[in-house]
């Protein structure tokens, strides 16, 4: 099942720093809704799409929305920046 939607690029400072992609909380409810069944430890493995990056990874729950992580590796090829409202799409990554 595929889902599109526009979030910003944000920080979480940790140890390091970490960036995020956030969903909008109703699509995170439907994500959860649909995913039943399919999480680990809270966590929703998704293939991604921003722009012509693709990437698989693993959704983080937080604050009763998920966030898509967003590697250094990731960020740099998409051209992604910290407070940048960003399109993007993500598939519920099949299991195995």
């Amino acid at each position: 099942m595929e889902f599109t939607f526009s979030g910003p690029v944000v920080e979480w400072r940790g140890p390091a720093p970490y960036f995020f992609l956030e969903v909008p909380d109703e699509l995170s409810e439907d994500i959860k809704e649909a995913a039943r069944g399919q999480e680990y430890w809270g966590q929703v493995a998704v293939d991604v799409q921003v722009g012509a990056t693709g990437f698989r990874t693993a959704l983080f729950p937080k604050d009763g929305r998920y966030l898509v992580p967003l590697r250094v590796a990731v960020r740099r090829e998409a051209g992604l920046e910290l407070g940048q409202v960003v399109d993007a799409a993500l598939d519920l990554a099949p299991r195995g």
